[in-house]
This record gives C-alpha cells, structure tokens and sequence, in this order.
C-alpha cells in the first residue's frame, strides 16, 4: 500500500494504533514538498516558515540534494567506519574550509554531536576535569547527557539522577560563569545563539568573555550549531557573525539538506583525544549523508544563498519591527538571518493554531515566543505572503 494514498483521518488512525504517542503532532498527514510550500493528503497547500524543524535550510526537496542521494543510493548506501570512501573525506574538507579548520566527526543528530563533543572535552583533559558548564534557556539534545546539559529543569522531570558533571550559567553572565570555573572544569558549552530557548542573541561581548575565559582557564570553547550552522544566520556558521572562534562545533539539523545527519568538528591539536574505540556511530557520515551533505554547500555557494538570507533578514527585521509598533502584546523581535524570535506577552499557542488554519506553518518556544526557521531560498514574494498572515493573526489577538 502506498501511504500517500492515505487520508489525514486513516493515517492518524494508523499512528493511533502503532506508534509510541511520544510527540504531540497536528492532524495533518502531509505527503508532497517542494522548496518551502508542503502539501497534505487531501491536496492543501501549506507555506512552511518552520521547515523541517530547521532541518530543512533549502526547503523541501532541494533538488540538487534529491539527484545527489538518488545517484549516491545506486553505488553505496552503507559501508562501515573502518573503511575510507571519498565522498565522507571531501564532506568533511568542505566543512573545515569553510570554518576554522581541522578534523570532524560523524555522526546522525545533533544529540550524538554534542554526545561526542562531552567525551572529547572529558578525555582531553583527563579523569580529573569533568565538569562542563553549559547555560540557562540552551538546549542540546535529547540524550541523558545532552538532556543533563540542557540547563532547563522541564527537561530533567522523571529522568534523575542525571548524569553528573554539568553546572548551569545564567545566559549572559560572565562573572557567574567564572565563578563556576574550579579545577575539574574542562569545558563551556553554549549556542552561539540559542535557538528552542527562544532565538536569544548574545550581549555585546559575552561569547568573547567567554573565549577568554577559556584561554585563561585552559578549558575548551564548545559551540553548539546545531541550528545556527550552515548558512541560517548568513555565515557559514554562526560563531562567524561574533568574530569568536570556538575550539569545537557540533551540527546537525541542516547540516545534509534534510538528511539525518550530525558533524563533531575540532582542531588538529584536539582531534587526537577521541582515539580509536572511545567513540562511534554506526551510520555516521555514511554514503548518502556524505553525498547529501555535500549538495548542500555546494547549491548554497552556486545560488548565493548566503546573500539572500541577508536581503530576507532585513525583510522580516522591517515588517516585525513595524507590527510591534501596532501592537503592544508584542514584546520584542529578534532576528540573525533565518532565525525569527517574536516574543510576545501573551501565551503563542493559539498563534501557531490561528496560522495553521490559514495555512501557514509556524512554532512556538518557550510558551510565548513565536519562532521561525525558513528555508534560506525563500523568496521574497513568499516572505511577504507569510508575514501578511502571521500579522493579521497578531493584530487580532484578544489580551
């Protein structure tokens, strides 16, 4: 049976009956995308300003990342770690070109990213220097100990005792980070800017403090770019608009065009501490990410994708900006290039649901912050139609 041919109804049905109810999912059965426009089984069209959930920086079905993996799927779809191929290696010198240099590490999410990157920082320094202080608001990943690191306790319910090691740093505060800071600190892990806490962009020199304070203390810098990375903020990564460069990034999310798959990158010097048998990951960088991965950076450098989420940025900086004027339940705007955080005073739930009806994809965070992701070939015609709706749905709010 093809699933497509599925109504919404009988596919949730479907769900109802064999799959874990681990997620709350709208009654929407969606079976067809193209760039940032989805539709469902009943032919809707949708316009996705949340693609993916940040997965998807190109939109749905990037056709260069489709004839990508359908060629790569007719050679090798899976060969094990403890072989080379060329595609992996070429992956990874792309990466690296375009960030700070050195190795990285493969792997299928940006939990396992972040997983590898505790294990790099613990056996760099040794036995002795455990702790890893990450920050108020962050999010890592779904693991225990990127759950652990998630500094935010609705995370923590009903999974103690939590891993040990990690101490929490309110977003922003320097000294309070550095009082932290003992002899088995061996790390600071933090978005550059924080996505699911609410898209919250650092204060003028607090990830250069940080920096510091890492030089001073000998402890590694670790960026979380799981959301930020691969062109979102209009650099090729997000520690790049801060001029601070971090001495190990994860990514994950948009980092294959929509394909599963996560990258641990690290320096030359640091590589060498996650040696043989400390650290694996079946499926990572595998053949299809690989060639995925790859289509990626190269459709967003022919198509001058980078650029575009500067002209985008500036679109949604104005229209929000304006509408806030409007409206005083609107509390501030925040935008770093396809991240769009509109905090509001009221809860955003009911937002999301009001732009669902009029077809309109977006999310809420925090409660009350309205994010959006798109897709960084959105075009300007499709911005506009997205703001019109989400600002009419704004206006009307009864608070």
């Amino acid at each position: 049976m093809n699933a497509q041919n599925l109504s919404s109804p009988d596919t949730i049905a479907l769900f109802q009956d064999y799959v874990i109810p681990n997620y709350g999912r709208y009654g929407i059965n969606l079976v067809r995308g193209e760039g940032s426009s989805i539709w469902d089984a009943e032919g809707n069209r949708y316009l996705d300003l949340f693609p993916g959930w940040g997965c998807n920086l190109l939109g749905h079905c990037p056709p260069k990342v489709v004839q990508a993996v359908q060629k790569q799927v007719a050679t090798l779809v899976h060969v094990p770690n403890s072989w080379h191929f060329e595609s992996q290696g070429q992956w990874a010198k792309l990466l690296s070109e375009r960030s700070f240099g050195g190795q990285a590490f493969f792997c299928n999410s940006g939990a396992e990213a972040n997983e590898a990157a505790i294990k790099l920082a613990r056996l760099h320094h040794g036995p002795e220097r455990y702790k890893i202080i990450t920050f108020e608001g962050g999010f890592h990943g779904r693991t225990l100990a990127t759950t652990t690191a998630t500094a935010q306790p609705k995370y923590h319910a009903g999974l103690g005792p939590l891993m040990a090691g990690f101490n929490y740093a309110p977003y922003g505060d320097l000294q309070a980070t550095k009082d932290l800071i003992d002899e088995e600190t061996c790390a600071l892990l933090i978005e550059p800017i924080q996505g699911e806490g609410g898209v919250r962009i650092p204060a003028d020199g607090f990830l250069q403090g940080l920096r510091e304070l890492a030089d001073q203390h000998d402890l590694l810098l670790m960026f979380d770019e799981v959301q930020t990375g691969c062109g979102r903020t209009g650099d090729w990564f997000g520690y790049q608009r801060f001029g601070v460069t971090p001495d190990v990034m994860t990514l994950a999310k948009a980092i294959s065009g929509g394909i599963a798959a996560g990258a641990m990158l690290t320096t030359a010097e640091i590589a060498p501490s996650l040696r043989p048998g400390m650290h694996a990951s079946t499926f990572g960088g595998n053949p299809l990410a690989a060639a995925a991965g790859i289509a990626m950076i190269e459709t967003i450098e022919e198509e001058g994708l980078l650029e575009n989420v500067q002209t985008l940025a500036a679109l949604f900086e104005n229209r929000f900006s304006e509408l806030r004027s409007e409206c005083q339940w609107i509390k501030e705007i925040r935008v770093a290039g396809m991240m769009v955080g509109i905090e509001l005073d009221v809860d955003g739930g009911n937002v999301v649901q009001q732009c669902l009806e009029q077809n309109l994809l977006v999310n809420c965070t925090q409660g009350n912050v309205i994010r959006m992701l798109p897709a960084m070939n959105l075009t300007e015609q499709q911005a506009n139609e997205g703001v019109d709706i989400l600002s009419g749905v704004l206006r009307r709010l009864e608070v």
